[in-house]
């Protein structure tokens, strides 16, 4: 947000320097990111003077250049100035830039005057046209200024250069007070009282309002209070369009603001002054009464900008007896604004539903200064009062009269909070007793009233604009801040305490899995936890009724919590590979959400996602692509690190790998991973192969946290074979692991997929699955018969039921 200096000394007359004020600013909670140098005119003219032109003679070498000889008022010798426009001529008085002056282009290309000679003739400065000085874009002759001024006199005096400091201000959501020069002013006065600077609070004053004439009235109606609490509105006719004067033009320019004309910028500035937005309804295209409403789900609307948006059933609308007209607090429309042909106007003050305004503004994805505003809650009791003030700046800038009556229609006054605030409790939070009466000071400087005393409390009524104060802790905040963080007293002593930490606490377990991630040439990610809900469509296992849903949520694409980890994963995949950075190993400790059906569900997991090469290229040797033996083995370091052993390999159960296996001890599946599904790459415009891992990091913890158990060690050795199969490409590794289990069920003791190959040197539709399985006897060590009899035992059942061949 931005605050004109210059603005904010109209509320109080202070003559503080912009870097003691943004200083106070910031320890009052304003923070000042920058301040920034304004200037009406760029340069500021600096080094341009008005000239006297003496003498005006054709150039001896150039019949479109004449020779001038002109008085700079410094007391020295006249200097000559080659100039080349026509309409120069002596007795003159003009603009000069002198020597070493910077001129600024239409671009903001600067240039500097220097002594030169143009046709074998010295010229000392230039005679500038309006466009050179960059007061227009007039170029058809140099500018003829005043006879009474004087040489020497600075061009910035005679034009009246608007110098400036704009303060950028990192506004915080809660401060909705502050939102206006007007807000800003009153903060700043309460921090000025506090360091024992009494300066007053200027408010404009709008006692001169009258009605002219009642003439045009327009009826206004509320279809729901609930939506628009106070809307006030008024007519004023026989209005002349035009550009703003120039002191209204500095003022929006300042701020950033781009005129437009008197009657838009007169409703501009009210906003940035007081904070209240208004909008100015074109008389003569209002068909009717206005109606404040809402409209049918599909409605079609046109709004300013000529974009075309389809309604929602919620959003509040501005409307005439023909249709909708404006978004309320939101976007005016098309066909109902101020144009160059108005003369008469419908204007409108009004407080609408916070939350209403930031669900229609978000729902359409518009940001503007009035939903800014009105969506953080604004001060309802300027409504009247801003109106009455933008009534007569328009008077003033545009003409015109006040033709109707104030319609103000308030039917349930917005109350001011009520709050006991307990002096102990302060001092408790604060960490230091301040004076009573101090705090009474504090109080009053931030127009919070006091309505009971006694030596324990105060019962205080705080201003309905302060939104965001409310309850006894937000008081004690205000307090502080005003009475500065700065000034309260800490001790000298230095405690520390020391607690008692398992090493298995989860933050611990973090720190070293992402020690040993990051020394294997991981780098860590963090997600949103909110997601679009069109994920969802991409897994038969997300179930919608399971999405836990945003109530107001900033976007479409924000509007639920996530259900699963990996579709965060495959946007920063994409995100990278768009941009060329295709080799990835990136890592994220995460949480999922569910609704389930007793409440909400939320898991802890740690996801790995590998793409791309191994290493980055060199002439060493050849690339090679990260593949699943490679990822399995990550995956087994981190499960080493952690002490997790003893794992079961089971197929994956997601739907989402198009290869994956899971590691389980017991009933809990400790990890799953795999290759993603080319149809899920697909939606995220993914074209190489994306390996991910899904840790239970819940079942991780509890895994770690348990006690040391141990087994003895097998009497028996356990035996592994290994089989290289070529299936076909719709044959999963499930298939394969299910059936060995059905095949031999005594001595069986684990099936580990530990290699998959599709490419070069096999038959079309077909893969090669690398898969060992480990054999074990707990009474007797096994034969080589029955090792070879149960292998061949499974051969057989693979060729005959699933079409495997060894390769």
């Amino acid at each position: 947000m931005k605050i004109s200096y210059n603005w904010l000394k109209q509320f109080i007359k202070t003559d503080w320097t912009s870097e003691e004020t943004s200083a106070l600013l910031t320890d009052l909670g304003l923070e000042v990111e920058v301040v920034e140098k304004y200037q009406s005119v760029k340069g500021g003219l600096q080094g341009v003077v008005v000239g006297h032109v003496l003498t005006c003679k054709q150039h001896p070498n150039a019949d479109r250049l004449k020779l001038t000889t002109v008085d700079l008022g410094d007391g020295n010798p006249p200097v000559q100035i080659v100039c080349g426009a026509a309409n120069v001529a002596a007795g003159q008085k003009v603009p000069v830039a002198t020597i070493g002056t910077v001129l600024y282009t239409g671009d903001g290309e600067s240039f500097t005057i220097k002594k030169g000679k143009i046709r074998d003739e010295e010229s000392w400065g230039m005679i500038c046209a309006e466009d050179e000085l960059g007061l227009g874009t007039s170029h058809d002759g140099i500018m003829v200024l005043d006879e009474s001024l004087a040489p020497g006199t600075p061009a910035a005096q005679v034009f009246k250069v608007e110098n400036d400091e704009v303060f950028e201000i990192g506004l915080t959501p809660n401060r909705a007070d502050a939102m206006s020069h007007f807000g800003v002013a009153r903060d700043l006065r309460a921090g000025l009282l506090q360091r024992n600077v009494h300066v007053e609070l200027i408010t404009p004053s709008v006692s001169s309002f009258r009605i002219d004439k009642r003439v045009l009235k327009i009826d206004a109606v509320v279809a729901d209070a609930k939506l628009a609490p106070r809307y006030c509105g008024v007519t004023m006719s026989g209005l002349t369009i035009k550009p703003s004067p120039e002191w209204l033009q500095n003022r929006l320019k300042a701020i950033g603001l781009t005129p437009k004309n008197n009657v838009v910028d007169a409703t501009n500035y009210v906003l940035h002054e007081l904070g209240q937005p208004l909008h100015a309804f074109d008389a003569s295209k209002i068909n009717g009464k206005v109606t404040v409403k809402t409209l049918e789900a599909g409605t079609k609307f046109t709004t300013l900008d000529g974009v075309e948006r389809t309604l929602h059933e919620e959003d509040l609308m501005i409307c005439d007896d023909k249709g909708p007209m404006c978004i309320a607090g939101v976007f005016g429309g098309q066909n109902s604004g101020v144009s160059e042909s108005t003369t008469s106007i419908f204007l409108e003050s009004a407080y609408f539903n916070p939350v209403s305004v930031r669900k229609t503004a978000k729902r359409h994805g518009l940001n503007t200064d009035a939903s800014f505003r009105f969506e953080r809650g604004i001060d309802p009791t300027i409504t009247e009062y801003a109106l009455k003030r933008a009534c007569l700046l328009i008077k003033e800038v545009a003409g015109g009269e006040v033709t109707s009556d104030v319609i103000d229609l308030y039917p349930k006054k917005i109350e001011d909070f009520q709050v006991v605030f307990n002096f102990g409790k302060a001092a408790k939070l604060i960490g230091q007793e301040l004076p009573k009466e101090t705090i009474k000071k504090i109080l009053a400087s931030l127009d919070i009233k006091v309505n009971s005393s006694s030596d324990a409390n105060l019962g205080l009524t705080i201003p309905s604009y302060r939104v965001d104060v409310n309850r006894e802790i937000d008081v004690i905040e205000e307090i502080l801040r005003v009475y500065g963080y700065n000034n309260i007293n800490y001790t000298k002593k230095l405690n520390a305490t020391i607690a008692n930490s398992s090493r298995t606490e989860d933050h611990k377990l973090q720190n070293i899995i992402a020690g040993q991630l990051t020394s294997l040439g991981f780098n860590e990610m963090m997600a949103n936890s909110l997601t679009t809900p069109e994920y969802i469509s991409l897994s038969e296992m997300l179930r919608e009724e399971a999405n836990v849903t945003m109530m107001n949520p900033l976007s479409g694409d924000l509007a639920v919590m996530r259900q699963s980890l990996l579709f965060s994963a495959l946007e920063a995949v994409s995100y990278n590979v768009n941009r060329r950075n295709s080799d990835l190993r990136l890592f994220e400790f995460g949480k999922s959400y569910q609704k389930v059906l007793l409440g909400y569900d939320e898991k802890k997991h740690l996801t790995l996602t590998v793409s791309g090469n191994r290493s980055s290229e060199s002439w060493t040797g050849a690339q090679k692509p990260s593949d699943f033996f490679l990822f399995k083995g990550i995956v087994n370091t981190i499960l080493m690190r952690l002490g997790i052993d003893k794992t079961q390999t089971e197929p994956a159960k997601s739907d989402m790998f198009a290869e994956g296996i899971a590691l389980m001890i017991g009933e809990d599946t400790i990890v799953e991973f795999g290759s993603v599904k080319k149809s899920v790459l697909k939606h995220f415009d993914i074209k190489q192969e994306v390996l991910f891992a899904d840790f239970n990091w819940d079942a991780v913890i509890k895994l770690v946290s348990n006690k040391i158990k141990f087994t003895d060690i097998p009497k028996y050795p356990e035996v592994r074979r290994d089989l290289a199969l070529l299936v076909d490409q719709s044959v999963g590794f499930d298939a394969i692991y299910n059936l060995a289990r059905q095949t031999e069920r005594g001595f069986l003791k684990n099936v580990n997929l530990f290699d998959v190959y599709e490419g070069k040197n096999l038959p079309e539709g077909k893969k090669s699955y690398a898969v060992s399985f480990t054999l074990q006897d707990t009474t007797k060590t096994l034969t080589d018969d029955q090792i070879d009899k149960i292998m061949g035992k499974l051969l057989k059942n693979f060729e005959s039921q699933l079409g495997a061949s060894l390769r």
